[in-house]
């Protein structure tokens, strides 16, 4: 049995996602893990898809948008506090921070996030500057 665990936000571990936006790593258990990714006003994520996890995200603040895309499916939603959107398997994504405030999103990732090589690059609507 594994241990359960505290953490408050603020002490979890700071990276750098492979999509330029900065995550704060939380909690995780065999099933899945949390982080809340963070990008500037104005700034916006490098275009990726991921090979092995999917991810559910809750907006917390700000406001922005999300592109994904599935084969043939393909849109441009407007984020906000409280909007709540999934990224099911091989979805491609980005996504943007509105130029006049930051924008945070609480990210619930099936299974944990596997490590370096999940994300892969592709071709975005919107030059990325968060790297």
């Amino acid at each position: 049995m594994r241990a359960f665990e505290t953490l408050h936000a603020e002490r979890g571990r700071t990276e750098t996602a492979p999509d330029g936006s900065r995550v704060r790593v939380l909690l995780g258990l065999d099933g899945g893990s949390m982080a809340r990714f963070e990008l500037p006003a104005g700034g916006t994520s490098s275009a990726v898809f991921h090979r092995s996890a999917e991810e559910i995200w809750y907006v917390l603040e700000g406001r922005g948008e999300l592109w994904r895309r599935q084969e043939d499916r393909e849109e441009i939603v407007a984020l906000r506090p409280g909007l709540c959107v999934s990224l099911p398997l091989g979805t491609r994504f980005q996504f943007r921070a509105a130029p006049d405030a930051p924008l945070a999103v609480l990210a619930v990732t099936l299974p944990p996030w596997p490590g370096d090589g999940e994300a892969l690059p592709v071709a975005g609507p919107w030059p990325p500057d968060a790297t």
